[in-house]
């Protein structure tokens, strides 16, 4: 949600504290997600791949990086510089919804 909400601001921020705010909230996301990834890789992993898993790992986050790279840049040109914040802020709404759909289970894994 701090990334849906820092693309908001991005996007119709009017002032400088209100693009401020949408970096610090965006950074805030970054904090939030980046230990929790590369610990479910570890986790994932099992210890004899577990180099190969991270090498992986930042070949698929480096190239989904690409794309959304070429597509933001695509918006900024095409539509505006808020085109490409709004397009963030549906993806990243996308993403939660997909999340809160993925059933749980109850209980410690072994």
């Amino acid at each position: 949600m701090a990334l849906i909400a820092a693309d908001l601001l991005l996007a119709r921020g009017q002032s400088l504290f209100a693009v401020f705010l949408g970096i610090a909230l965006w950074g805030l996301h970054m904090g939030l997600t980046q230990g929790v990834l590369s610990a479910l890789v570890a986790q994932a992993a099992p210890s004899r791949l577990r180099g190969t898993a991270f090498g992986v790992f930042g070949l698929v986050t480096g190239l989904a990086a690409l794309v959304a790279s070429v597509l933001a840049g695509v918006l900024w040109e095409t539509i505006g510089p808020a085109a490409t914040f709004f397009a963030g802020a549906g993806f990243a709404g996308l993403s939660l919804i997909a999340f809160l759909a993925i059933p749980r289970k109850l209980g410690a894994s072994g």
